[in-house]
């Protein structure tokens, strides 16, 4: 039953807040004590003993909890918990080593050693490190691309036909396997070391998720060769993946029917047997384990039906007893495996990091990323030196440690023992195992990962970008390999990020009636907007990418032509200008001829109209630009000026027509069609008036209602200095056809950012900039208000103060 919420109000009585009154009013804490390298570099290596206390602790995390660990309250849980994840690592680490393309004895080493590294190490509770699928299958290609099958062919001297070198090739697949795990893992180490554990955060989950799909493919499509038992040519590059499956469907008539009779019965017996575990999951303290007992099963019936030796069938082999001793890795290798260890390094780090945080939110601790990547770059890299392929955290055997009821790492430890007490003892009897059985036991694994189809489906509904990314990670890690494919994918999604903020979405905001609450006029029907105002709003952050974008919208945005509007300003200041001119001219043109007046008595003198022209074209010439052409000489019919045809008479009037007085000739003002210029008004108020018809109409609009425009600029987090400049010229542009520009909503950081550009000046302060829309809007009212609006109309005064 819902609880209605209470209507509350609230009422708020301030000044307006500029950010310079905001930072008095909060006493803002001046970042000019920012300490410099050196001080920082001695302020790391200052040591005292509590320091040193919590170094060693968040460096070893176990000396953290195990003093505390209460075996009454959580032994029996971890034992439990252990013996059921150790069970489920003997067949998934015999099972993902033939993903990676080694002998299955590997992958139970490498389901001891990394355990017990991570249970010094790791911060996650609940989380099993071990063998996992996709990891298995990248380390594969890195062994087959660099110990491929005809590297080891050995020719026989009777009939000349090669076989291959088993023992040799697998020794030279596992040192391969090793030194990439050595190397995968050391970059994990430094990562972690120097603070790098965000870095998983740039694989988002469609990501992930496509990646992993993509990736159960690629191991589908590897385990065929064992459940029908052919051998496909190596193929490299992209589209090997498709280029085996046509090798592979062209051998079928080859495929042995003993092997794949074998296949069928152990996927049938699997899939049938989890699915029962699963429907009957909440009946059963712990699960059945499937695997194991299927495993046993099959080696049993293959050891008294002799399917190796009757009927041909594939088996693991012999199992050495006890552990290898460690070994150097190959330096030689180093530079060709280094980009496959750095594909390793990320991906299983952001498979660990995500299943880790999943439990500590459901548990409620907390999961240190940073030592979480070196915890996991020891498991690797130490457990590289004892021949382990790169491992990494297990959804499956995760989900089992934690619904089983394990509390610690105690419970990695209890399944490190089950799988040591394996290799040591029982790793013999495992030796009539059938190849076929891992093979079913791998594909049937894989359901959960084929189920992430579905997302597909989900993606369209929620978020198209995220589905696109989902699909170009799933097309390029299934055409182009698993390395290729995540480099490809990793570009891609962040391209995705550019785009969203290059092209955001631009707004015109509107107060909402009766609040301070501004909304996007376009999406809200009662939103309204402020009279004079444009408000401003990008949905992104402003930088390089987007700042000619961010002007452009907002001249489109507030209806604007800016660059006609300040071609058409600058033209009535220089209109202006002439005037003035004109004006002081004809204040001396009127004395002289009093003076003639004075001197001719009522006759009057009448001058010479050439001597005139002349007299008035060297005039302009010289108040006119250098270089330039006076301007009453563009007069389209040729008309300079007309006078009075007998003196002190205003009834005939006589113009010279041409633009050259040398060649002008007099003619009637008749002709003109009203058109007459005098020398009251001059030629340069009808040309004026010419061009003030071109500029206003190519403007479509005879006035703007627009006296301020505010920049909202919350959703900011940073500024760069494309930006700044670009905010500067805004500021430069609008004021110069009086519209003021203000900013609101800055965070602090972008204040700061603004202030190292060198962004405030004696014309922006950081008066100019609000706390919030609401105060700067409230500020614009006060200032210019509604009864300032500027209204730049096409009105000349004429003679006799006529408006047109």
């Amino acid at each position: 039953m819902g609880t209605e919420r209470r209507e509350t109000r609230y009422s708020v009585d301030r000044d307006l807040l500029d950010v310079k009154r905001l930072e008095e009013a909060a006493r803002r804490v001046d970042n000019a004590d920012n300490m410099s390298p050196f001080k920082c570099l001695k302020q790391s290596l200052r040591c005292s003993v509590p320091r040193l206390k919590r170094n060693m602790v968040s460096w070893f995390p176990v000396l953290y909890w195990l003093p505390r660990y209460s075996l009454w309250e959580y032994g029996m849980s971890d034992l439990i918990s252990g013996i059921s994840v150790g069970i489920m690592h003997l067949p998934q680490g015999m099972a993902y080593a033939l993903l990676a393309s080694v002998p299955p004895v590997f992958g139970l080493y490498s389901s001891f050693y990394p355990s017990l590294i991570y249970f010094i190490f790791g911060t996650s509770r609940h989380i099993s490190i071990g063998t996992f699928t996709v990891l298995s299958i990248m380390v594969g290609c890195v062994t087959e691309r660099l110990a491929p099958d005809h590297f080891f062919l050995v020719l026989n001297g009777t009939n000349l036909t090669g076989e291959v070198d088993i023992h040799a090739r697998d020794a030279y697949r596992v040192s391969v396997a090793a030194t990439t795990t050595v190397l995968g893992g050391a970059i994990q180490v430094v990562l972690g070391m120097v603070r790098f554990g965000f870095v998983g955060t740039y694989l988002s989950e469609p990501l992930v998720r496509a990646y992993t799909t993509a990736a159960a493919v690629h191991a589908v499509v590897a385990q065929l060769k064992y459940i029908f038992d052919v051998s496909p040519k190596r193929f490299i590059g992209p589209f090997s993946l498709v280029y085996t499956l046509i090798d592979v469907c062209s051998l079928l008539p080859q495929a042995h029917v003993a092997t794949v009779l074998v296949s069928l019965v152990s996927l049938t017996v699997l899939i049938i047997a989890k699915e029962l575990n699963s429907k009957f999951s909440h009946k059963l303290p712990v699960p059945i384990p499937v695997e194991l007992i299927t495993i046993v099963l099959a080696t049993v019936v293959s050891y008294y039906a002799g399917l190796n030796s009757s009927s041909g069938v594939d088996v693991v082999g012999d199992i050495p007893s006890g552990l290898k001793p460690p070994s150097m890795p190959d330096v030689s290798i180093f530079w060709e495996v280094i980009g496959d260890a750095f594909a390793l390094a990320v991906v299983g780090y952001a498979i660990s990091i995500s299943l880790g945080k999943t439990f500590a939110l459901k548990h409620g601790y907390k999961v240190d990323s940073n030592q979480e990547l070196v915890a996991l770059g020891l498991s690797n890299s130490i457990g590289g030196l004892f021949q382990c392929f790169s491992v990494c955290s297990s959804m499956s055997r995760s989900l089992i440690q934690e619904t089983t009821g394990g509390k610690t790492q105690i419970a990695g430890v209890v399944s490190s023992v089950i799988v040591l007490v394996t290799v040591l003892k029982l790793g013999a009897l495992f030796h009539e195992l059938p190849k076929a059985v891992l093979a079913a036991i791998v594909i049937v694994n894989l359901k959960g990962m084929f189920r992430q189809y579905y997302d597909i489906v989900t993606l369209w509904r929620s978020c198209k970008i995220d589905l696109l990314v989902w699909l170009v990670t799933w097309i390029s890690t299934v055409l182009c390999n698993l390395d290729l494919g995540l480099a490809i994918s990793i570009t891609f999604a962040l391209l995705t990020v550019i785009f969203r903020t290059q092209l955001p979405k631009y707004s015109v905001l509107g107060q909402v009636p009766g609040t301070e609450i501004y909304l996007d006029m376009e999406m809200h029907r009662k939103v309204r907007a402020v009279s004079g105002i444009t408000i401003f709003r990008s949905s992104a952050t402003v930088y390089f990418a987007n700042a000619e974008l961010y002007l452009e919208a907002l001249k489109e945005k507030s209806g604007l032509n800016i660059t006609k509007m300040i071609t058409y300003k600058r033209r009535q200041e220089a209109k202006q200008k002439r005037r003035e001119r004109r004006a002081e001219r004809r204040a001396k043109s009127e004395a002289r001829r009093q003076r003639v007046d004075d001197k001719t008595g009522d006759g009057g003198e009448v001058f010479s109209v050439e001597e005139e022209a002349t007299r008035w074209k060297e005039k302009e010439e010289q108040e006119s630009p250098a270089g330039g052409e006076p301007e009453w000489s563009g007069r389209e019919n040729g008309t300079v000026f007309v006078m009075p045809a007998t003196p002190n008479t205003l009834s005939t009037w006589e113009y010279l027509k041409c633009g050259d007085p040398d060649s002008a000739t007099l003619g009637s003002t008749s002709e003109l069609d009203g058109d007459t210029t005098t020398l009251g008004s001059s030629c340069d108020d009808t040309l004026s008036r010419d061009l003030e018809r071109v500029s206003l109409g190519s403007l479509g609009k005879w006035t703007w209602d627009i006296h301020s425009i505010i920049l909202d600029l919350s959703t900011a987090n940073f500024i760069d200095t494309v930006a700044i400049k670009t905010i500067r010229n805004i500021f430069r542009d609008f004021g110069e056809i009086d519209v003021d520009v203000y900013i609101a909503s800055c965070q602090a950081s972008v204040v700061e950012q603004l202030e190292r550009g060198e962004f405030f000046s004696h014309s922006i302060t950081k008066g100019h900039l609000f706390a919030t829309v609401h105060d700067a809007v409230l500020y614009c009212l006060s200032h210019r208000g509604a009864s300032t609006v500027p209204s730049y109309e096409c009105a000349v005064t004429m003679q006799g103060n006529t408006r047109l």
